[in-house]
């Protein structure tokens, strides 16, 4: 029979350790009600002792959630441990995180200690936390590296001292699965007491393994995983949660569970990667922008007659509409008369024959094919009604001292339309404008800025995703501008909608 794995996310605390990824208080109440609603069952908010702000992130986030456990990091001091309870105090469900290394490189370089040491300080710390709650999760840094015997040591003695859950990190990120898998396994069958505490996995992807590794200790008895959105964390980052969820919920063969709400995963994952300001890989699992696209023809058509022939996973379960047909090169006659069709262009077989290979053609020069281009391609044109808007003018105000104004001018089916808005920076000042003279409600699901080359003078290239009644819509642009480039984007997208 299938058991709970419970989702303890630590996006908000080792998460947040990646360069240039620190949250303030209000962003890390934002994602931390995302996660609520992603049905997380342990939210880790921080590391209090650390910083006021890291302090008060935890104050003001358990004075929010309702539901999850809140849980703070501490190292194996005592005033850590007073920190942390004091930011637990709102806290409906409270939970103290708290550890010390355990392998030989942290005992004798980093403690300049011995084992037996370590083992009081590791017992004492646990004892230390119980007197605030209930809940103490105990670390065991570096455990991937540490001895099995020694480390089955150390499980016990903290079990025994009150600790309910106990992490066994892969710290640097070195174990192999079966490495990995084989060392929860042995502290299955050599600590006593194991059955009073729920063994978790923090594993990290310095060699690209942290989701096997994961896998492999829950496989092997691990009822609790600590992961991340998008995979972010220290140095490679930590293991994705998305990857996890979804192999769980794809592999029948893995007996466990989660309550995450699946639906919710990619819109998660955007509000992580906007805030954050760190964008996902085109190709990650489940979340990547190419996560469902698919431009060789064979698969195309193979997923167009059965989307089970190359998709492992319905889009719709992790918040995608549907997947995406791209058009390449590489795209068969099957694709490109799903798009006529999408057009409303019916063919007959002779001229999607001759459309094709005008299409081929095309497509050997251009890297992105567009509606227009394939309307072209047949001899139709868009009546004046259903034309692109075209940006004809933009102008914007910004500085140190200055309000964010942007005034746009569009060209909408013919006529000149002029509107002027403020925000927060000159691109949502302009994005503001463009909203006012579209009439249509849309949503920014995804902003993406690349840049080409190297210089002040680089062509920005922007990717834009937009939602409206339900549907995506994708927009294009690159510009040595970058917020024209910006606007041309959302142009492009909102043209698609009429």
């Amino acid at each position: 029979m299938s058991e709970k794995l419970f989702v303890f996310d630590t996006t908000l605390r080792d998460g947040e350790q990646v360069p240039g990824c620190q949250l303030n208080t209000i962003e890390k109440i934002e994602l931390a009600r995302a996660l609520e609603v992603l049905n997380v069952d342990i939210i880790e908010c921080g590391f209090p002792i650390s910083s006021p702000g890291d302090f008060n992130s935890i104050v003001e986030i358990s004075k929010v959630i309702q539901r999850a456990t809140i849980c703070a990091l501490t190292r194996a001091v005592d005033k850590d441990i007073d920190v942390a309870a004091d930011a637990l105090h709102y806290a409906r469900h409270k939970r103290i995180h708290t550890g010390i290394g355990t392998s030989e490189a942290h005992i004798l370089h980093k403690f300049k200690s011995n084992k037996e040491d370590i083992l009081e300080r590791a017992i004492h710390c646990v004892k230390y936390a119980k007197k605030y709650v209930e809940d103490v999760e105990f670390y065991a840094e570096d455990a991937g590296r540490t001895e099995n015997e020694y480390l089955a040591r150390v499980i016990e003695a903290v079990i025994k001292a009150g600790a309910t859950v106990v992490n066994i990190p892969d710290t640097t990120g070195y174990c192999t699965p079966y490495e990995y898998g084989a060392k929860i396994k042995y502290l299955i069958d050599n600590v006593p007491n194991i059955h009073k505490a729920i063994i978790s996995t923090h594993c990290h992807n310095d060699l690209g393994m942290a989701t096997a590794n994961t896998l492999a200790g829950v496989i092997n008895g691990a009822r609790q995983v600590e992961v991340t959105i998008n995979g972010i964390g220290e140095r490679a980052g930590n293991t994705a949660l998305e990857e996890v969820v979804m192999a769980i919920k794809c592999r029948k063969d893995i007996p466990v569970f989660t309550e995450i709400d699946t639906k919710s995963i990619v819109k998660t994952s955007r509000q992580v990667s906007t805030l954050m300001r760190m964008p996902v890989q085109p190709n990650k699992a489940i979340v990547g922008r190419n996560a469902f696209a698919h431009s060789s023809g064979i698969h195309q058509d193979g997923v167009l007659k059965n989307r089970e022939s190359y998709e492992i996973i319905d889009p719709a379960e992790v918040g995608v509409n549907e997947s995406v047909i791209a058009l390449t090169a590489r795209s068969g006659r099957a694709a490109l008369k799903h798009h006529y069709n999408r057009l409303n262009v019916e063919l007959t077989s002779e001229e999607l024959d001759e459309a094709y290979n005008k299409f081929l053609i095309l497509a050997d020069c251009k890297k992105d094919i567009h509606d227009d281009d394939l309307l072209v391609i047949v001899g139709v044109t868009r009546s004046v009604k259903s034309q692109r808007i075209r940006l004809k003018y933009l102008q914007v105000v910004c500085g140190k001292s200055a309000v964010p104004m942007a005034t746009v001018k569009l060209v909408i089916d013919g006529e000149i339309c002029t509107a002027t808005s403020s925000g927060n920076g000159p691109i949502d000042a302009a994005f503001s404008a463009v909203k006012m003279l579209i009439h249509r409600k849309i949503t920014l699901e995804e902003f993406l800025v690349q840049a080409i080359t190297k210089g002040t003078d680089d062509v920005g290239k922007v990717h834009i995703q937009i939602e409206n009644k339900g549907n995506i819509y994708y927009g294009f642009s690159a510009n040595t501008d970058i917020i024209t480039a910006s606007v041309e984007a959302l142009i492009d997208a909102v043209s698609k909608i009429i």
